[in-house]
């Protein structure tokens, strides 16, 4: 992978981290809907079990358990976009898993300078943590 940010040595996302309160479900369907592999996993010191979860292109998704975590509304985190070539069957996946759809797949072109065409979607997945579904040629 190329690194072409010449501030800081690399560049690009390596991980977004999540804390969930029930780490076995949250992990299996991650890897069960949404098809990611584990890369590596780990317990803490205080036994807290801890995952890095290959998103399918070399980037992660961190997962931390904490049975005693409380999900906020509205937290720091916004979504997590994840690239597709198939709305429509990334979001038919997610809600045969049971997942909550908040917006059905929509086509859409957001108004940039170079207008860009787009398809999303959004999900919800355990632990309360919402999904956009990303499809487009320019991005």
């Amino acid at each position: 992978m190329p690194c072409t940010n010449s501030l800081i040595g690399g560049g690009g996302f390596h991980h977004v981290a999540i804390k969930v309160r029930d780490f076995e479900r949250s992990i299996a369907f991650y890897q069960d809907v949404l098809g990611f592999r584990t890369k590596i996993a780990w317990t803490m010191g205080n036994g807290t079990p801890a995952t890095m979860l290959d998103t399918g292109d070399g980037n992660y998704l961190e997962v931390f358990g904490d049975p005693s975590f409380e999900a906020t509304p509205n937290g720091a985190i916004l979504h997590l976009a994840l690239r597709t070539t198939d709305v429509d069957a990334a979001t038919e996946r997610c809600r045969a898993a049971g997942c909550k759809v908040t917006m059905e797949p929509k086509s859409l072109v957001i108004p940039a300078a170079e207008p860009t065409p787009v398809r999303i979607s959004f999900v919800e997945a355990p632990e309360g943590v919402v999904i956009e579904f990303f499809q487009n040629e320019l991005t």
